[in-house]
């Protein structure tokens, strides 16, 4: 079990159902275990910002998991989100756009999200399960000539997550300025380690820790 992996990981909580005292929990064990961010709802990133106290980036979505609002109102969520305290920007691309080969309204729009973060992270959420190839493709070419900062590979919220045989079409098909995140499905440190291998600098997974703690608590520490 390679703890080195955690420090790739956006330990994620992104449920309807979650409580502040589940996200607290969340925010407690990336802290401790050094995670790359915390991943979770816009609604409360500003009550995770301040629990924080700027120890953890916090990292949370825009127009997920459906990616159909207008670009109007992805570039507020991310404008609300980032004055909230939101260093890390997970937005959904979409998807039906990409299918309809509007190219120009995509790069738009993914522009535009990357203009409101400003000097923050964007990742690219591209939904690859709902994805042939050739959009595959396509959307890591937008993705790098948008300027974002990472292409993701999934919500974990659609018929699919993350695949090592996307991980390696998005490395090999995005620009050097952009890096690939592993997200969706991620259940274990070998999985891990073998996205990492293909290239992924991020995983959004909240397993690995669990998966940790459990042994931890086996071992009795």
């Amino acid at each position: 079990m390679n703890k080195d992996l955690l420090k790739y990981v956006d330990h994620t909580l992104l449920t309807q159902t979650a409580t502040w005292e589940e996200i607290r929990v969340i925010l407690d064990d990336a802290m401790k275990y050094g995670t790359a961010s915390a991943c979770i709802p816009a609604a409360y990133v500003k009550q995770a910002a301040e629990y924080v106290e700027g120890k953890l980036p916090i990292c949370t979505v825009i127009g997920f998991p459906n990616g159909y609002s207008t670009t109007a109102v992805k570039v507020f969520e991310a404008k609300d989100a980032i004055a909230n305290g939101a260093s890390e920007i997970d937005m959904v691309i979409n998807v039906g756009f990409l299918k309809d080969k509007r190219y120009d309204e995509t790069l738009a729009e993914i522009k535009a999200l990357k203009e409101a973060c400003g000097d923050k992270i964007l990742k690219v959420i591209i939904e690859a399960c709902l994805l042939t190839e050739e959009e595959k493709v396509k959307i890591s070419e937008i993705v790098t000539e948008a300027g974002a900062d990472y292409i993701k590979t999934s919500t974990g919220f659609s018929t699919g997550g993350a695949t090592f045989d996307d991980v390696a079409l998005l490395r090999k098909s995005i620009g050097p300025n952009v890096k690939v995140k592993a997200a969706g499905g991620i259940s274990s440190f070998d999985d891990a380690e073998k996205f990492v291998s293909l290239g992924a600098e991020r995983l959004g997974t909240s397993r690995l820790i669990k998966i940790l703690k459990n042994a931890e608590v086996g071992k009795g520490y």
